[in-house]
């Protein structure tokens, strides 16, 4: 193609054509009927028809090799199963699993504690099934979904991922609802988590973005040592109260189908208030009493 275009834009008319009248116009129209020719040259040789006149394949085969090695470019470096495997087994306590040991060096290596924010971001991406265990499916999986196959690559994507949930709500979500599933012990086959769990799981997916209501939500759940576990539901509609109140529980609407654990929450919160309105009322009739 490159070849058609060169000869059909430089080719001179022929003498016998040339005459007093011919000009600018004369050229146009003849530069115009040889990119036509061009067009139907490269469109015969595609098609494998003959061509009046020859088309170089050589410069048409370089056209199409060069194409062809752009569509394949691959951004970023590959990944390879392999290290991914070879990087596992560094920290493996069985030949299937990491375990707890193994995570705590995994965490180490990787200049993070444990029970921090990131390692729970590691777990979502390797969508692990439960705590203090990654299996060898598991890693190599997320590992290859990640594209990254060593330390500092995991240590690269946790920050970009870091920046990704504080920013994209979806996406915040998504791990939200990871974190009621991690927190379950599915051996045991656990379907609520537990309330001390809930509560210790939820400081922790917050922590970068914390709700107005958050810490008066923990404090109803710590004043009532009755309520022993949070079911799924009540996880899931905790990020649409705490986006739909804010800060002010005065918009909170009972009507609603919210989970009768969240009325218990602002009745009491309510009763709360009442209690300080009436406290400070006390203090300003003991004032003036005492002036």
């Amino acid at each position: 193609m490159g070849n058609c275009f060169s000869r059909g834009k430089g080719r001179p008319p022929p003498q016998a054509e040339r005459s007093e009248n011919y000009g600018p116009a004369t050229q146009k129209q003849t530069q115009e009927i040889n990119w036509d020719m061009c067009a139907d040259q490269c469109v015969n040789q595609r098609n494998g028809n003959s061509l009046s006149e020859p088309v170089r394949e050589k410069s048409v085969r370089t056209f199409y090799t060069r194409v062809g090695r752009a569509s394949d470019v691959k951004i970023g470096k590959t990944v390879s199963e392999n290290r991914i495997n070879n990087l596992f087994d560094i920290y493996k306590d069985t030949d299937e699993e990491i375990q707890a040991e193994g995570i705590e060096r995994l965490c180490a290596d990787l200049n993070l504690s444990p029970d921090e924010y990131r390692v729970l971001l590691l777990a979502w991406k390797l969508d692990a099934s439960q705590m203090c265990r990654f299996t060898r499916e598991e890693f190599v999986k997320g590992c290859r979904a990640m594209h990254v196959d060593s330390l500092k690559g995991i240590q690269n994507k946790l920050a970009e991922l870091e920046t990704e949930v504080r920013e994209d709500q979806t996406v915040f979500k998504d791990l939200y609802r990871f974190t009621f599933r991690f927190g379950l012990d599915s051996a045991a086959g656990q379907r609520i988590l537990a309330a001390d769990m809930a509560m210790d799981l939820w400081r922790l997916v917050f922590c970068g973005q914390e709700p107005a209501i958050l810490q008066r939500w923990l404090r109803f759940l710590q004043c009532h040592p009755h309520i022993r576990g949070i079911p799924r539901d009540t996880w899931y509609m905790f990020l649409n109260l705490a986006e739909a109140v804010g800060d002010d529980l005065s918009t909170y609407n009972d009507a609603e189908a919210w989970p009768s654990l969240f009325d218990d929450f602002v009745e009491f919160e309510n009763d709360q208030a009442n209690q300080n309105i009436s406290k400070e009322k006390e203090q300003v009739i003991k004032a003036e009493w005492d002036s």
